[in-house]
C-alpha cells in the first residue's frame, strides 16, 4: 500500500472538518441545557403552568444535570475514556446525552402527570443528559487537543466553545419566541407551549450524534496513519493508562488550581444564566422580551471573542494573565448586577462585562491543561475538572432557587409595589452568592499566575506553538 505524503494530521482541511463534526453535538447540548434560561420567570407562578413547577423545583431540575457527574460518574467515565479510547466511550455518552434529553422531553410533554411525577422523570433524564454531555465534552476537548497538538489548539478550542455557545444564545433568543410569543397574557401555559424548546434541542442533538459518527470514522483513520494504534486496537506500552496516573494528576498543583478556577468561575456564569431573567427583570425594571435579549448576550459575546482570545493565546501566550482579567470582569459584572442603580445602562454594562469575561477565561484555561498533563491522561484530567465544576453546578442552582422561592412565598397577599420590592430583594440576595464565587475565582487565578512564574519550564504562559 502506497504511503500518502498528506495524512489527516497534516491536512488542514481534515483537521477543520473534524472540528466541524465535533462542535455540533456540543451545540445541541448547550441549546438543550439552556432552553429554559430566558423563560425562568414563568416558574414564579406555578399556578399558571400546566407543568406545575415552581422556582425551587426548576432549580432542583437544573441541578440534576450535575448529580451523576458529582457522585463519581465523571471520574469513572473519564478513566474509561483514557482506558478504552475516545471513539468507543465517547460514542456511548453521546448516545446517553441524546437518551437523557429524550426522557426530559417526554416528561415535560406528557399530559396527566402531576408536577412531582413530571419533575422526577425529568430529573432522571437531566441526570443522564448531564453525564452524557460532560463526558461527550471531555471527548471533544481531548480530540481537539490530539488533532491540533503543536498547532492552533487554543484557536480550535476557542472556536468549539464559541459555536457551542451559539447554541446557548440561540436557546435564549428562541425559547421566549417559542413559549411566550403567541401566549395570551393571563392564561395558563400549556405543555405544548413549554415543551417547544425541548423539541428543537432534541432534534439538534440527533443531528450532532450523526456528525459524531462521521468523526469516529475520521479518527480511526487518523490513528492508523499515525501508528497510534493497530487495527486490532493495541496500544503502545508507554501510552497505556494506569490507575496510578490518577494520583499523578491529583498531585499536580497546577491541575488543582485550574479545577478550582473552573468551578468557581463557571458557577458565576452558567448558574447565573439559569436564573438570569429572574434576577435582571426586577433589578433593572425590564420586560421579559428585553431581559431575554440581554441574557442572550452572555452567550453571543463569546462567539465573537473566544476565537479571537484563543488566537491571542496561541500567538502571545500569557494564559494566566487572561484568566485573572476574565475573572475580574465577571466579578465586576456581578457587583453591578447586585448593587448598581437599577437603570438599563448598568444592566447592559454588566452583561457585556460578563460576556467578555466568559470568553477570556476558557480561551486561556482549557488549552493550558494539555501543557501540564500527559496526553494519555487528558480524559481523566478533563473529567476530574468537570467533576469538580459540577459540584458547584449541582448546588448553586438549588441555593438560588431556594432564595427565589422564599421571597415568592412572602409575596402572597401583598400589593404589587411591595411584591416588586421583594423581587428586587431576592435578586440582590442571589447576587451575594455570585459575588462571593467571583472573589474566590480571582484568588485562585492569581495563585496560578504566581505558580506559573515559579515553573517557567512548564511553558504555561508561552504561546501554544512553542509547546509541541
Amino acid at each position: 500500500m502506497a504511503t500518502d505524503t498528506k495524512t489527516l494530521k497534516t491536512s488542514k482541511i481534515a483537521c477543520w472538518l473534524a472540528l466541524a463534526c465535533l462542535v455540533v453535538p456540543m451545540f445541541g447540548s448547550y441549546f438543550f441545557d439552556d432552553m429554559f434560561s430566558t423563560v425562568s420567570q414563568i416558574f414564579k407562578n406555578p399556578e399558571m403552568l400546566q407543568l406545575g413547577w415552581n422556582s425551587q423545583q426548576f432549580g432542583f431540575y437544573a441541578g440534576g444535570y450535575s448529580f451523576l457527574c458529582v457522585w463519581g460518574g465523571l471520574i469513572i467515565c473519564g478513566i474509561l475514556l483514557d482506558k478504552f479510547g475516545v471513539r468507543l466511550i465517547g460514542s456511548v455518552f453521546v448516545g446517553l446525552m441524546v437518551l437523557g434529553a429524550a426522557i426530559v422531553t417526554c416528561a415535560i410533554s406528557a399530559s396527566g402527570l402531576s408536577a412531582s411525577s413530571s419533575l422526577t422523570i425529568a430529573y432522571i433524564g437531566c441526570m443522564l443528559f448531564g453525564l452524557g454531555s460532560e463526558i461527550a465534552g471531555v471527548a471533544v476537548t481531548r480530540s481537539i487537543a490530539k488533532w491540533f497538538k503543536g498547532k492552533n489548539v487554543a484557536l480550535a478550542m476557542g472556536l468549539q466553545l464559541a459555536i457551542a455557545r451559539i447554541g446557548t444564545g440561540l436557546a435564549m433568543l428562541l425559547s421566549p419566541v417559542l413559549v411566550l410569543k403567541n401566549h395570551a397574557e393571563g392564561t395558563m401555559f400549556t405543555l405544548s407551549e413549554t415543551n417547544k424548546p425541548a423539541m428543537v434541542g432534541l432534534s439538534l442533538l440527533f443531528i450532532g450524534a450523526i456528525l459524531w459518527a462521521i468523526f469516529v470514522a475520521m479518527d480511526a483513520k487518523y490513528d492508523r496513519q499515525e501508528g497510534i494504534a493497530s487495527q486490532r486496537g493495541e496500544v503502545k506500552e508507554e501510552d497505556k493508562f494506569k490507575f496510578s496516573d490518577i494520583l499523578k494528576v491529583l498531585g499536580n498543583p497546577r491541575f488543582i488550581m485550574i479545577a478550582l478556577l473552573c468551578v468557581f468561575f463557571y458557577c458565576c456564569v452558567i448558574s447565573f444564566k439559569k436564573f438570569g431573567t429572574s434576577i435582571i427583570i426586577p433589578r433593572f425594571g425590564l420586560d421579559a422580551s428585553t431581559a431575554s435579549v440581554m441574557i442572550s448576550m452572555i452567550a453571543f459575546a463569546p462567539v465573537i471573542f473566544t476565537p479571537l482570545f484563543g488566537a491571542l493565546v496561541d500567538k502571545v501566550g500569557k494564559a494566566t494573565t487572561w484568566m485573572i482579567l476574565g475573572a475580574i470582569l465577571v466579578f465586576c459584572a456581578h457587583l453591578i448586577i447586585g448593587f448598581a442603580p437599577g437603570v438599563h445602562f448598568y444592566g447592559y454594562l454588566a452583561i457585556v462585562l460578563l460576556g467578555i469575561g466568559y470568553s477570556l477565561v476558557p480561551s486561556a484555561m482549557w488549552p493550558t491543561v494539555p501543557k501540564i498533563i500527559p496526553e494519555k491522561n487528558l480524559g481523566t484530567a478533563y473529567s476530574m475538572i468537570y467533576w469538580i465544576q459540577n459540584m458547584g453546578m449541582l448546588l448553586v442552582p438549588i441555593f438560588v432557587g431556594r432564595i427565589m422561592k422564599n421571597y415568592a412565598d412572602k409575596k402572597e397577599g401583598l400589593d404589587a409595589s411591595t411584591a416588586e420590592i421583594l423581587d428586587k430583594a431576592a435578586a440582590v440576595h442571589s447576587e451575594f452568592i455570585f459575588v462571593s464565587l467571583g472573589i474566590v475565582a480571582i484568588t485562585v487565578a492569581v495563585c496560578l499566575f504566581f505558580n506559573s512564574k515559579k515553573h517557567p519550564e512548564l511553558k504555561i504562559d508561552r504561546p501554544s506553538k512553542e509547546v509541541a
